[in-house]
């Protein structure tokens, strides 16, 4: 059965006591303003937002949903790009983006807490006084949150050389899908036990809801240097970029852009790129000062033996931003060229970034649907935006086509379907291609020992329904998802 009008009431009023009146949200057309997160594709209106501003409250708002049997699905600044944040139509959605107190920064301990509703940007300008700075950088990072990133395990630019969200992040306190709080890690770099941190980290709010967040900072580099290298193939740039690493030499950033990527982000941020360039690296160093003098001559010579055509150097602070405006806009961007598209998220090995890349531009040229390649080559982190305007007819449906036909070549080429923007419901349909059945029945196991009544953003990630503590075939009698109308059997 579905929640009723009475139902929902109450639930309402339980919420309002809970944390306030003025932060739960029942209005229909104010909770349109939450239907969706970053991926526009995916859009469910929520029954009831709640707006908690401590663990306290977010914990007594996801008690009140269990007790009702009612679904809740967490959010943050709602940037993510896989429908991870989408909410339930029966369901409540808990907003953490009032919950945005940075509780300390002890550069003693290389360490912050923060609650989940901390914006990217704000731990690193909290920090950058005492000399360091919070690694991890979305593109999204002067609007993403913390609690965003952890759940999603987040990359950037720079996690070629420092890693994702999951090698920054050594404690968190949560709050179960039954509504305890607990704390998983600390400061220390290893809680001694079972790595339940790890095993919460990019979990998409399936086991639970992060509401402090213990980080770990790192020193600001001695010095860092940036060159921007232009070509005339994607092919080239590929195999400059293999030719660095295979060198020896670990940048802290290596991104690359293709012609139509550029194309948008001139229209939009006016970057200043070199003209005609069918490709762009920008490729960073940052370290102790000789050692990145020795290597940036390294990869400048690299990228001219690989035929780049241009080579920038940014010769000071502002110059550096201006390159990196145009990479960090090109989400946004392609908005100036086409109405509508789909950012996908792949990973290949460095080495099969030119075939990968042929194979693309073939793909769109065969389906008459464009794609825009940007993303982090140092890592074979796919970002191509498959463009369409749906107001064509079948255009929607051939964009959706492409873009599962270049997750497929990703795993292919023995990658993955996504590297760092989640799985969420974007990609349920395709988490099979990797995993098989026993491997999705596994995985279910750890989410059912947090969460066995299935109300914890239920829908995502997996690609069927499944309830806890049944196998098909040997079904055990009617689970409670079950019974609420949250799952189906099959």
């Amino acid at each position: 059965m579905r929640t009723t009008t009475t139902d929902l009431a109450a639930l309402a009023a339980a919420l309002r006591a809970a944390v306030g009146a003025d932060r739960v949200i029942s209005d229909r057309q104010e909770l349109r303003t939450y239907e969706c997160d970053g991926l526009a594709q995916y859009k469910v209106v929520p029954a009831l937002v709640a707006l908690p501003a401590d663990a306290a409250q977010c914990a007594a708002v996801v008690r009140a949903c269990v007790a009702a049997g009612v679904p809740f699905v967490a959010r943050g600044s709602g940037t993510g790009l896989s429908g991870g944040a989408l909410p339930h139509a029966d369901g409540v959605l808990i907003v953490t983006s009032r919950m945005r107190d940075i509780i300390e920064v002890a550069p003693e301990d290389e360490r912050a807490v923060v609650q989940p509703g901390v914006i990217n940007l704000a731990v690193s300008r909290a920090a950058n006084p005492h000399g360091h700075y919070y690694a991890p950088d979305p593109s999204s990072q002067q609007i993403c949150s913390i609690g965003g990133n952890l759940a999603e395990n987040s990359g950037g630019a720079h996690c070629l050389k420092y890693g994702f969200t999951a090698h920054h992040i050594t404690g968190i306190e949560l709050v179960t899908p039954d509504g305890d709080r607990v704390r998983l890690g600390g400061r220390a770099p290893d809680a001694p036990g079972y790595d339940l941190l790890g095993a919460f980290i990019g979990s998409e709010g399936t086991l639970g809801i992060a509401t402090e967040v213990t980080v770990r900072l790192t020193r600001l580099p001695e010095s860092v240097r940036t060159l921007l290298a232009a070509f005339d193939s994607t092919d080239q740039a590929g195999a400059a970029t293999s030719a660095i690493i295979a060198a020896g030499v670990v940048p802290a950033a290596v991104e690359m852009m293709d012609a139509l990527a550029i194309s948008a982000a001139e229209a939009a941020v006016h970057c200043g790129y070199p003209a005609g360039a069918g490709a762009v690296l920008i490729v960073e160093l940052d370290g102790p000062e000789p050692e990145v003098a020795a290597q940036f001559d390294q990869v400048e010579r690299l990228c001219r033996d690989n035929r780049a055509f241009e080579i920038r150097i940014a010769a000071d602070d502002a110059e550096r931003a201006l390159f990196w405006k145009g990479r960090k806009s090109a989400f946004a961007a392609v908005g100036r060229i086409s109405p509508d598209y789909i950012v996908q998220d792949g990973v290949i090995p460095r080495t099969a970034l030119p075939e990968v890349l042929r194979r693309i531009g073939e793909l769109s040229a065969e389906r008459g649907i464009r794609v825009a390649n940007v993303f982090h080559a140092g890592d074979g982190n796919l970002h191509p935006l498959v463009l369409f305007d749906a107001a064509v007819d079948g255009q929607a449906e051939r964009a959706e086509e492409v873009s599962g036909a270049i997750l497929d070549l990703c795993v292919r080429h023995g990658g993955s379907i996504t590297g760092e923007h989640g799985v969420g419901m974007d990609k349920a349909k395709y988490l099979p291609r990797m995993f098989s059945a026993d491997d999705l029945d596994t995985m279910q196991l750890l989410r059912c020992a947090f969460d066995p009544a299935g109300l914890a953003n239920p829908g995502k990630i997996f690609p069927t329904p499944r309830l806890c503590g049944e196998v098909p075939g040997r079904r055990k009698g009617v689970h409670p998802a079950q019974e609420a109308g949250l799952a189906e059997v099959f």
